[in-house]
């Protein structure tokens, strides 16, 4: 195949499926994977019409520690080789540390922090090798900030995301492969479906801290062309950012005990 492939997880909504959406856009084929087949063939079938590209879908549970390379052995199996590697899929979990299982923390610790390390551990050394290649890793402006009560993982694991591409940023120099950190604030996605705190989140957030799923994806795919380490999209999440480093760590700590609760359903 002439066109190169980006591989996407989590693409069965939100940014994932937006950030498919913009790579088709730019004439990339496509492989999606998420857990919902059925999602993930229609958002498949609406791309390859609307783009005129090839949209594989790869049905698979990053839970499960078998799936990277299962997604990698399929595409190998199709003939085709990662490109673009998206590292999107994620999710959060409600309650507190000592309230919830090890077994959901483990399970995901396994889909947001090992998993798409593994996936950049096996496509990095091809990238490599053909001189061409991109990683986007979909954190948030939560690894930027404070943790929080009841985001006891979530953002320790995207902290941890944004370390590890800029230290694959720094490693890939000069090789033709660009690694980002995306770090996205409020999205309008399934997120706060899934956690069950929409309408209390929405409540208490004015309108201009969101954003929509396309314009994150749009911000994510110039990151990534541009080879920018990180990019936090939206002024005020820049500007959140940038007063995370600037307020002393105690007052800092004082404000997301404050806050914690309201976007939470401990």
């Amino acid at each position: 195949m002439n066109r190169k492939l980006a591989l996407v997880t989590g693409a069965s909504a939100g940014i994932g499926a937006a950030l498919a959406g913009v790579y088709a856009r730019q004439g990339y084929d496509l492989a999606l994977t998420a857990r919902r087949a059925d999602r993930l063939e229609t958002i498949a079938a609406e791309i390859a019409q609307r783009f005129g590209v090839e949209a594989l879908t790869i049905a698979a549970d990053l839970e499960d520690p078998k799936a990277p390379q299962a997604i990698l052995d399929h595409l190998a199996n199709h003939g085709r080789h990662v490109d673009a590697l998206i590292n999107n899929a994620g999710y959060g979990l409600t309650g507190t540390y000592a309230t919830t299982t090890w077994e959901d923390q483990a399970r995901f610790i396994q889909v947001l922090l090992t998993a798409p390390s593994e996936l950049a551990h096996k496509v990095l050394p091809g990238m490599i090798e053909r001189r061409f290649g991109r990683i986007i890793n979909v954190a948030s402006l939560a690894g930027l900030v404070p943790g929080s009560e009841g985001h006891t993982l979530y953002g320790a694991v995207k902290g941890y995301l944004i370390k590890f591409s800029q230290s694959l940023h720094l490693e890939t120099l000069s090789t033709g492969v660009h690694v980002s950190a995306l770090c996205p604030g409020f999205t309008y996605s399934e997120f706060h479906d899934v956690t069950g705190t929409r309408d209390q989140v929405h409540q208490i957030t004015p309108d201009w801290l969101w954003m929509s799923a396309d314009q994150v994806a749009v911000a994510g795919y110039e990151a990534a062309e541009a080879n920018r380490p990180i990019r936090v999209p939206g002024v005020p999440n820049k500007m959140i950012a940038a007063l995370a480093k600037l307020v002393p760590d105690d007052l800092a700590m004082a404000l997301m005990a404050s806050q914690s609760t309201k976007f939470r359903k401990i």
